[in-house]
């Protein structure tokens, strides 16, 4: 008898969706495969007891399929929280398309997606992420209603990224008061890594503030038209997460707060517009908190792009949404006094102040 043994790597491939370390509970999976247009996509919904699923789709050329699955848990994961913690009648979705959006994404691609989730029937709604353009959501829109983020021109809140990065400084600036005693930026050493459109309008509002900030990216023709635009600078060095600084703001992917750079942190503050920014929450919050780095919960001060996209479902208008994101600022100072006084870390407390909503509502159905 032959007797197979399995390598680590391997285990992970062979064990089922319900077993990955990503999967939180999820209420539901979706692989969605379309050989015509080429679509590979897959939806996840994690959570519906405050209201049907919304999130953004990302259109990322992962290396791998299980490097897919495991991003729209984490992101999906993390809609729930956000919209909880900011008081959203809404669930955790999201959804990610795998390839390059420069070169696979077509209109045929786009509507073929969005049959896909009106077989949801309004359990998921999609919106605009990485990869993805308002012009895109307006193309799922001819073939489901169960999609936000539309351009104004066809009666949509637009593009949600200006206000996702209005959330963020909401929430850096709160930090800022919490860690300097000041919310005032002006002369603050800010790092900002990844300048798409919610890292660029960060660098607009931080750098009209009379904050100093520098530029990371790994497009190099971004870098040199965001600096020119508002005369920033371009972070020139070998090792950004060493560098000393006031405040670090990840705008990009997910998990540059790890192993291999917590302890290279030079940083009083961390407030950033990228999701599941901690590689592991149990690990890294503590480690932060034991370095005294000010953490802004990602899922907390990035939900102004949830708030402008529930508009059109809630039909609330610019006045209404301004607000809501605004408040950010005052929950976050919130998260941080109680994570103060509590010994919690400030995404645990975070977390708690979520999960006791859910809870709420779910015992009371």
């Amino acid at each position: 008898m032959i007797t197979e043994v399995l390598t680590a790597n391997q285990l992970k491939k062979e064990a089922p969706v319900f077993g990955q370390l990503s999967f939180n509970d999820h209420e539901q999976v979706v692989f969605c495969q379309d050989k015509d247009t080429g679509l590979k996509a897959i939806i996840g919904v994690h959570n519906t007891i405050l209201g049907p699923a919304l999130g953004g789709t990302r259109m990322y050329n992962y290396q791998t399929e299980w490097d897919a699955l495991n991003d729209v848990l984490r992101l999906s994961r993390g809609m729930t929280y956000k919209a909880a913690i900011t008081g959203l009648n809404l669930g955790g979705g999201k959804a990610v398309i795998i390839g390059d959006p420069k070169t696979v994404k077509t209109p045929a691609l786009m509507r073929r997606f969005g049959e896909f989730v009106h077989t949801l029937g309004g359990k998921y709604y999609t919106a605009e992420d990485v990869g993805m353009e308002t012009s895109d959501m307006d193309t799922v829109r001819e073939v489901t209603p169960y999609v936000t983020g539309i351009s104004e021109e066809k009666g949509g809140a637009g593009n949600p990224s200006p206000v996702t990065a209005y959330g963020v400084y909401m929430g850096m600036k709160a930090s800022a008061k919490f860690a300097y005693g000041t919310d005032n930026l002006e002369g603050k050493k800010i790092l900002v890594q990844g300048i798409g459109h919610v890292g660029e309008e960060l660098v607009r509002l931080t750098a009209e503030e009379g904050a100093n900030v520098i530029i990371a990216d790994i497009n190099q023709e971004r870098l040199e038209q965001v600096s020119a635009a508002y005369g920033v600078d371009i972070y020139r060095g070998q090792d950004l997460y060493a560098e000393e600084a006031d405040i670090y703001a990840p705008c990009a992917l997910g998990a540059t707060i790890n192993n291999d750079t917590i302890d290279k942190l030079k940083v009083k503050v961390i407030a950033g517009a990228a999701n599941n920014q901690l590689a592991t929450e149990n690990i890294h919050g503590p480690l932060l908190q034991e370095r005294g780095i000010v953490y802004a919960p990602d899922f907390l001060i990035n939900a102004g792009g949830i708030i402008n996209v529930y508009a059109e479902i809630e039909g609330y208008g610019r006045e209404q949404i301004k607000s809501k994101t605004e408040n950010i600022y005052n929950t976050t100072l919130d998260i941080l006094n109680k994570a103060k006084a509590t010994g919690m870390t400030t995404n645990a407390a975070a977390m708690s102040i979520a999960e006791e909503r859910i809870a709420s509502k779910k015992n009371s159905k």
